[in-house]
């Protein structure tokens, strides 16, 4: 993988929450009980889905460490609370108790995991699904932007449920004025966003206009039904999920989940590195890992994912503003049908949703 991005800044939180939708992901990797899984990890949440299913084994990898610890941590409650406070410990509800939650947690970490978060307690403090420096700027967008635009009312008329033209004519309407159309570019510019979204190596391979891209993939979505139950797009302009939780986060999922995380283990480094110190894998969730390298580095990559995925195996891998193509630089997988799964994906966001097949 690049220089430049082993050289991006990996010593802080980036992702506080998977921005990718793990009923997705679940349906496109299609987990059997004995499948071996190589999950990229970022906050976690969408390796805790996959062990909903009971596969034989995950391994999460990340290049940024403290990725790993946030995704220990998860773990850890898993394994020592009730629902109840893991939704209260983490942030999807308020609470005035985490430090005493935490202290019931604590036993699960690793050492090295346990200093991390003792000495950032007040990210624990604040609620930790709040504290990414992603989650930050959305929080900034919200805050500092959106009242300069619109206020709560409109903000509760735009997500509620209505009939498919009322939603198109309320955003025509009352939503696209041109104070959004001239903020939204603004905070969502390359400038802005490698400044307090993401790094700015990470938009080294980025040819298209940001601003223009996010503002397009964002009407499509808030024009369209599914912005009422978009959980994703209710974080990001209410600053909670509400009742439309992540899949990892759902009640119904907490007890397959936990009965599963021993299976969970920990890689740290670039993900061709920890292949080859593994063995194969028949599931790959690739999180957009293929943004931020070279073609030549990509067509490298999917030959070292060959190599080590079993006949048959299943990659899942998105892309937001770079084109990333399996299928086009190596003729030893084949792509399957995604379609009807970028329609009901919840990250908007997100250009395009890739299933490959190993032949």
């Amino acid at each position: 993988m690049s220089t430049k991005f082993k050289n991006t800044n990996h010593s802080y939180l980036r992702y506080a929450n998977c921005w990718e939708d793990a009923d997705v992901l679940l349906e496109g990797l299609n987990i059997q009980q004995t499948d071996s899984i190589i999950s990229v990890a970022s906050a976690g949440d969408n390796t805790f889905s996959i062990l909903s299913k009971s596969p034989q084994q995950v391994v999460a990898v990340d290049i940024n460490t403290v990725q790993l610890f946030l995704t220990e941590l998860k773990k850890a409650c898993f394994l020592t609370l009730r629902h109840s406070e893991f939704l209260e410990f983490l942030g999807f509800n308020t609470s005035t108790n985490r430090l005493a939650l935490f202290q019931k947690v604590q036993p699960q970490l690793s050492m090295q995991a346990l200093h991390y978060w003792e000495t950032n307690f007040e990210h624990i403090e604040h609620g930790v699904i709040h504290q990414g420096k992603f989650e930050n700027y959305f929080k900034l967008f919200r805050t500092k932007v959106i009242p300069l635009i619109h206020n709560t009312k409109n903000i509760d008329q735009l997500l509620a449920l209505k009939s498919s033209g009322e939603q198109l004519q309320f955003y025509n309407s009352k939503w696209n004025t041109w104070r959004w159309r001239l903020l939204f570019s603004f905070f969502f510019s390359k400038t802005m966003m490698a400044k307090f979204g993401r790094d700015k190596s990470l938009f080294n391979e980025v040819e298209v206009n940001v601003k223009d891209f996010v503002f397009k993939q964002t009407e499509n979505e808030l024009t369209t039904l599914k912005c009422h139950s978009n959980y994703f797009l209710h974080y990001i302009l209410k600053g909670h999920f509400g009742t439309q939780l992540p899949h990892y986060a759902r009640l119904e999922n907490f007890e397959a989940i936990k009965a599963n995380c021993h299976k969970l283990e920990f890689r740290i480094g670039l993900i061709e590195n920890v292949l080859t110190e593994t063995d194969r894998f028949d599931k790959f969730n690739l999180s957009n890992i293929f943004e931020y390298i070279s073609n030549t580095e990509f067509k490298a990559l999917t030959k070292t994912l060959e190599n080590h995925a079993h006949p048959k195996a299943i990659l899942v891998n998105w892309s937001l503003m770079v084109k990333r193509n399996i299928i086009e630089v190596n003729s030893n997988f084949t792509q399957l049908n995604a379609l009807h799964l970028k329609q009901i994906d919840n990250g908007f966001f997100y250009r395009d949703l890739k299933i490959n097949q190993l032949k």
